[in-house]
Parts: C-alpha cells; sequence; structure tokens
C-alpha cells in the first residue's frame, strides 16, 4: 500500500481539476482528507479507493474526476456580472492563445464577490452602485474583504439604461414612468449590480419594487433581458446600450457604471490576467467593438483600490 501524502495542489493534479473545486470537495465532506498543523493532508491510497468507489457511483463524484484527465492548461475561474463584450474579449483571449482560459459564469455581482470570498474563484466581475457614497464597487470591497488581500481592477465604463418593446411609442426615460404606465419588466437575478439599482431607484422615489408588473421574473444576463423584450414576453427592463443595439431596441440611458474585476495579487500578476488586460487596452479590440456601444476604456486595466 502507497501511504504517499499529498497537498491539495498534489490531489488537484492528480485529478485533473482545479485546485478550488478540491477546496469545495472538503467544504462539502466528499473527499478523504485530514488536517495537519493547519493544512489540508490527502492519503493517496485513501484517494485512489475513493476515485474506485465513487467511479462506479458517479453521483457523488465530479465529472472531471472519472473523464481523462485533462492536459495541463492554463486557466482561472470567474464569477459575477455579465456584458456583452466581456464574453467577446474572453472569446478573443482564447483565440490569442488556445492554452490561455478564463471561464466565467453569470452569477450576478454580488454572488461573485461572495465566490471569490469563499475561495470558489479566482476573479469576481462586479459594478454594484452604492448610493450612500455614489461609487461603484469600492464600498462593497471594503466590506468583503476586511482579512484578504485584494485589489480592484478597472475594466471600463459602460451605459446602462432602459430598454423598451417597439410597440410602444413612447420608450421608458424614468423608473416612475414604469410604474405610471402600469408596464410589465423583465427583472435581473437578487445580487446583480441590475437588481441593486432598480431596486434603490423605486425606493427613493417611494415606489414599492413588488409593486411593479413583471417584477419577480428573473433572467441572468443583459441579453436575456432584450430577449424578453423583443419577444413580448415584457415591456422594458434594463440592460447595457450594446445589448439594445443589437436586438435593435429603443434605448434611453440612465447612467455610466463602472465595470470592475476584483481579485488576489498572485492572480492579477498571472501571465492570463495579464494576456486579458492587454487584449483589453488594445486598440485592435477597441475597434471591433466601436460599433457596439459608448464604450470608455480611461484607466482600463488600473487597480483603484486595494485591501493590503
Amino acid at each position: 500500500m502507497e501511504n504517499k501524502l499529498m497537498t491539495t495542489k498534489e490531489v488537484a493534479e492528480y485529478l485533473g481539476i482545479h485546485e478550488k473545486q478540491v477546496y469545495a470537495l472538503i467544504k462539502e465532506n466528499k473527499i478523504p482528507c485530514t488536517r495537519l498543523t493547519g493544512k489540508w493532508i490527502f492519503p493517496k491510497h485513501l484517494i485512489d479507493e475513493w476515485i474506485n468507489i465513487d467511479a462506479r457511483n458517479s453521483a457523488e463524484l465530479p465529472e472531471e474526476i472519472y473523464r481523462e484527465k485533462r492536459p495541463e492548461k492554463n486557466y482561472i475561474l470567474a464569477a459575477g456580472s455579465n456584458d456583452p463584450i466581456l464574453d467577446i474579449l474572453l472569446n478573443d483571449l482564447h483565440r490569442i492563445d488556445t492554452d490561455t482560459n478564463i471561464f466565467s459564469c453569470s452569477t450576478g455581482s454580488t454572488d461573485g464577490l461572495k465566490l471569490l470570498e469563499d475561495g470558489l474563484v479566482d476573479i469576481s466581475f462586479c459594478h454594484i452602485f452604492d448610493p450612500d457614497t455614489e461609487e461603484y464597487n469600492i464600498p462593497f470591497i471594503k466590506s468583503y474583504f476586511k482579512d484578504k488581500k485584494v485589489a480592484l481592477i478597472h475594466l471600463f465604463y459602460r451605459e446602462i439604461g432602459f430598454v423598451t418593446h417597439p410597440k410602444h411609442e413612447k420608450a421608458v426615460i424614468s423608473f416612475r414612468e414604469i410604474k405610471e404606465r402600469n408596464l410589465k419588466i423583465i427583472n435581473r437575478q437578487p445580487g446583480s449590480g441590475t437588481r441593486v439599482l432598480l431596486d434603490y431607484s423605486l425606493e427613493n422615489i417611494g415606489v414599492k419594487p413588488l409593486s411593479l408588473k413583471g417584477y419577480e421574473n428573473e433572467v441572468s444576463t443583459h441579453f436575456e433581458v432584450c430577449m424578453a423584450i423583443l419577444s413580448g414576453e415584457a415591456d422594458t427592463g434594463i440592460a447595457t446600450i450594446t445589448a439594445a443595439k443589437l436586438f435593435n431596441l429603443p434605448f434611453k440611458p440612465i447612467r455610466k457604471e463602472s465595470f470592475d474585476m476584483v481579485m488576489s495579487y498572485p492572480t492579477f500578476f498571472d501571465k492570463t490576467v495579464q494576456t486579458f488586460i492587454k487584449t483589453l487596452k488594445s486598440d485592435e479590440f477597441k475597434k471591433r467593438i466601436s460599433h457596439l456601444g459608448e464604450y470608455d476604456f480611461t484607466d482600463s486595466g488600473n487597480v483603484i483600490y486595494s485591501v493590503t
């Protein structure tokens, strides 16, 4: 019997999964391990037995483990907010270097920060407006990461606004108007930056969010907002100017937002992240998306706040 003890990094490499997934398995008590002098240790023979047992009952085993092990690749896990040009940028990153990937899930800004705080992702994309300071993101970083060293990197400014179905002669131009005209909205998921902005703006004018028709109907991306409006499922919603243009829908701006990303300093200096920032700042990328909306790349790639 082999008595080798593996570290978290070693067991991740052995299983062919990301180290963050190992921590998720530990948290769910789904992998044999023990804590020794503050570090997680994995007896190799127990890991082999666990794989053999769970391979016959794959409901308890992540698919990545009982598949043939993936080739070693340079990739990063991300979660949080969504933007149409972010999707284009992530695809460009892979096109530039096929072994370089950032896999992102649209969870909404708040959940993205929680996942980063829990160590389950490497990057969180966010755009959360704080009404008390009228700042984006920084007040929330101060709240979430008091004891963890992170950096907030600015990506771009973008316009977000009301999108209206073309059947309406008058496009929506204010939050109060949605209520007064009894229009049906398509909402974003709780915790998203757009949802935070909507709820705050309605409360600020004395309108209870739940009183809006369609408030309970939620989607996770700007594209889904526009698709719901175009299909007639809703009369209006909030999305980026880029999404509105791509669907040829009337758009009225609400405000310019700061769209940023949060990560640890080691992640910031990772080759994949530096390639991501370089691509974002390139003239080629800016020219490619110039017809999609009014994006402002001033200070792109700069660290605008840090917890040290």
